[in-house]
């Protein structure tokens, strides 16, 4: 079986290095549109497989190169390698589909004019999930860590960082966070905003408290709407780490693990926060907490500066109560397993074995 299959890592390995790679994805439409692997193509028909047919057919696949079959789990898409392996075509198995896939990550460096920082960001592509690792002169604090501690101290150690802090932006409902285990990991200070909500030990930052990174400061910025507790971190006064409060063309939901009172007290919240945020500098720079798309191997950063968010998102231009109205009609579906993973985030643990099926699904945390 482990002949026809290809890991995770693998994959993303290949993907990365730019070598010549056809990702065959065989998931019905749907499942499709909610994520898939940039740059995969599309063949749904597995009637035809099951029946003996073949994908190879009138898809033009490249006779050079690997070509991987892509399903949820991993063991639909053994019949299509089956049918291009009987056509001599040596293609293989995503082991674990999709689900598995959610842990894949890849990495943009983001430049930031006129500042010492450096800034990697480190993005979960199987789920949209954006983190950040922030540095200066050797040391560095890694925010909202979404992927496994590994990767971040291997970055760390092939830049010559010592991860000195992990931060949260808030509590967060469709991942688990990694800051815990990372920093028990190097040592790291494990930072949270302010807030009754965890019961594990951490430094509370309140707004305006800073953390010495190198020859740089992180300011925190309380900016409540997406969950009460929600703090932006301004990096070196240029660039601002927004979690799920403001994206580049979009902004956070406010109603998660709330009821509709308080989801529209957040709302109302969240429009103030906003108009706090509006207020900086046009060219601040926005690094979310998340994507809504999958998000290619082509080292392009996931941003945008504050002028170009303005102009994407048209409710930034509406009155309070507009906005309020708008924002909740656009409610999108809650992440599956949301309320045991914010149990489990507030509760600072981090369970052991596969995370995947907890966490399966896109994140839904924007609304444009």
């Amino acid at each position: 079986m482990d002949s026809v299959q290809i890991g995770v890592d693998a994959l993303r390995d290949l993907l990365e290095s730019g070598r010549p790679v056809t990702v065959l994805d065989i998931r019905p439409a749907q499942q499709r549109k909610e994520w898939h692997i940039p740059g995969s193509r599309h063949f749904e028909g597995m009637a035809v497989l099951r029946k003996g047919g073949s994908p190879g057919g009138g898809l033009g696949l490249p006779a050079d190169g690997t070509v991987v079959a892509v399903c949820a789990h991993g063991n639909s898409s053994l019949f299509a390698v089956e049918a291009l392996r009987r056509q001599g075509i040596p293609a293989l198995s995503l082991q674990g589909g999709m689900q598995a896939w959610s842990l894949a990550w890849n990495l943009a460096d983001v430049e930031v004019p006129g500042s010492a920082a450096q800034i990697v960001q480190v993005r979960r592509t199987g789920k949209g999930c954006l983190s950040y690792i922030v540095a200066s002169n050797g040391q560095a604090a890694v925010i909202d860590a979404s992927v496994d501690a590994d990767v971040y101290l291997r970055i760390a150690a092939e830049r010559g960082w010592r991860i000195t802090h992990a931060i949260d932006t808030h509590v967060h409902a469709d991942h688990l966070s990694r800051s815990r285990v990372l920093a028990e990991r190097c040592g790291a200070t494990v930072c949270m905003p302010e807030q009754k909500r965890t019961s594990y030990e951490h430094h509370a930052l309140r707004d305006g408290d800073s953390i010495r990174v190198g020859e740089i400061e992180i300011r925190a910025i309380h900016t409540p709407g997406h969950t009460l507790e929600s703090t932006s971190y301004m990096v070196d006064e240029r660039a601002l780490i927004t979690g799920d409060t403001l994206f580049p063309a979009a902004v956070g939901r406010p109603d998660l693990a709330a009821n509709p009172e308080q989801a529209k007290q957040r709302a109302h919240a969240l429009y103030a926060t906003l108009q706090k945020l509006l207020a900086l500098p046009a060219e601040t720079l926005i690094l979310a907490g998340h994507t809504s798309e999958p998000i290619a191997f082509d080292g392009a950063p996931v941003c945008a500066t504050l002028a170009q968010a303005r102009a994407a998102i048209a409710m930034l231009g509406a009155p309070e109560d507009g906005f309020v109205e708008i924002l909740l009609g656009r409610i999108p579906a809650t992440p599956p397993n949301h309320i045991q993973i914010v149990q489990l985030n507030e509760a600072g643990q981090f369970p052991g074995g596969d995370p995947t099926e907890l966490e399966a699904g896109a994140n839904r945390c924007a609304i444009a």
